[in-house]
Order: C-alpha cells, then structure tokens, then sequence
C-alpha cells in the first residue's frame, strides 16, 4: 500500500502545482492564448476519454468482471458529475450580478475546491488500481487542469482579487485533494473493496467532463482548421493514453 501512496502524494501535489498556471493568462495574449487553450482542452477531452475507456474501466472489469455493480459504479460518477455541475452553475448564476461579482469569485474558489477534492479521490483510487493506471489518470488530470485553472484564475481577478491573491487562493483550494487522498487511503485501510470500485465511478467522471463539458465548448470554434487542430490534439490525447497501456 505504500507505494500506491507515495505515488499518489507527488501526483496530486504535482496537480497542485498546475494551479500556478493561470500567469499563463498575462504572459499569453491574443490568438496565441486563444490557440492554446484550444489545444489543451481538446487534448484533455480525449485524454479523458483514453484514461477512462482504455485504463479504468478494463482494470476494473479484470478485477470484478463485467456486471451490474461497474455499470452503476459508472453512471453513479455521471450522475454526481452532473449534480456538482449544476450546483455550481445554479450558484453562479445567482451571484454574477455587477453587485456580487466578488460573491461569484468565492462561488468559483468552492467549486474549485470540490473538483479538487474529487481530484484527489481519482488518482489515488487510480493507484491503487495500478500504478500504470495512476499516472495515466494524472496525466489526463493535469491536461484538464490547466485550461480549468487559467479560466478560474481569470474569474478570481475580474472578481477583485489581485494577481498575487488569486494565485494564492488557487492553490489553496488545490491543496484540497490532499484531502481527497487522505480520504481514500483511509478508505483503503478499513473498506479495501469500496476503494476498488472507485476507478469505474471516476470513468463515469471522466466520461461526463468530457462529453458533457469539454466537447461542447470545442463546438464554439467553428472554423476547419480549427476544427482539424481540435482533432489532432484529442486523438493525440487518446494515443497518450494507448501508449501507457501494457497488457
């Protein structure tokens, strides 16, 4: 178990440090940060969809075998998905009035935080499962992460926050899925089989971000070379995936 752990520790503290990335935003302007974001999240989209279809639900289905239970385990990380989603989004469109833009900047940090949390539960689980699953995940995490982290960065400064503060609080609320972490590990120790069961729930996760999150906004850019760069990079995200898979 402690491997699994060790592992887990530097790649969720790795995630953490991808909060960072939202100076991208003042260092990258234009068609050049526009093209970027664009590449990353098409490469997250199919990087998710990877993890989740090539490492998490095999894995899964090697252990227990193809029933019910996985298929619940995988509509129950839809079905939360969608939930967290529209908490969230039910929260900011409640406080994104000019009056409470600083209200909507805080919404933003607990959503962050929550999806932080999750994060943490995920790769850990991941571990666990297998230590080629684990990193596969972290990959696929960190790829989401960083057009995530540049969006809400942007979010905390229209919100009032300076530079220094956003950044601050950014990581902070990334250092919640240590939690997620210290969760799962304890879980590990005193309910070992619903740990297992967890990379099936984060597959449905993966799936939803992806399908329901991701893709849409890609659909925003309607242009063909756009279009072609969108592909390139989500199979590009799928081939990653396949490459760390080993039978």
């Amino acid at each position: 178990m402690d491997q699994p752990v060790l592992y887990a520790l530097g790649s969720v503290l790795l995630v953490s440090l991808f909060s960072l990335v939202g100076l991208l935003l003042f260092w990258l302007r234009g068609m050049t940060a526009r093209y970027l974001i664009v590449a990353f999240v098409s490469f997250s989209s199919g990087s998710l969809f990877g993890d989740a279809f090539i490492h998490l639900l095999p894995e899964s289905v090697e252990k227990h075998g193809f029933g019910v239970s996985i298929s619940l385990f995988v509509l129950s990380g839809i079905a939360v998905s969608f939930l967290v989603e529209k908490v969230i989004h039910w929260r900011h469109e409640h406080s994104a009035s000019p009056d409470h833009v600083e209200s909507f900047a805080y919404m933003n940090l607990l959503g962050d935080a929550v999806h932080n949390f999750i994060d943490g539960i995920v790769i850990t689980a991941a571990y666990f499962l297998d230590i080629r699953v684990g990193v596969a995940t972290t990959i696929a995490v960190l790829f989401h992460e960083i057009p995530q982290e540049m969006s809400d960065f942007a979010v905390l400064v229209h919100g009032g926050f300076s530079r220094g503060r956003a950044l601050m609080y950014n990581f902070l609320t990334a250092g919640i899925a240590l939690v997620g972490l210290g969760l799962t590990v304890l879980l590990a120790q005193f309910a070992e089989p619903l740990v297992t069961f967890l990379a099936p729930f984060a597959a449905g996760g993966f799936i939803y971000i992806a399908g329901a999150d991701l893709i849409p906004q890609l659909h925003k850019e309607k242009s063909v070379g756009s279009s072609l760069m969108q592909l390139f990079f989500f199979l590009l995200g799928i081939a990653g995936m396949l490459a760390l898979h080993s039978d």
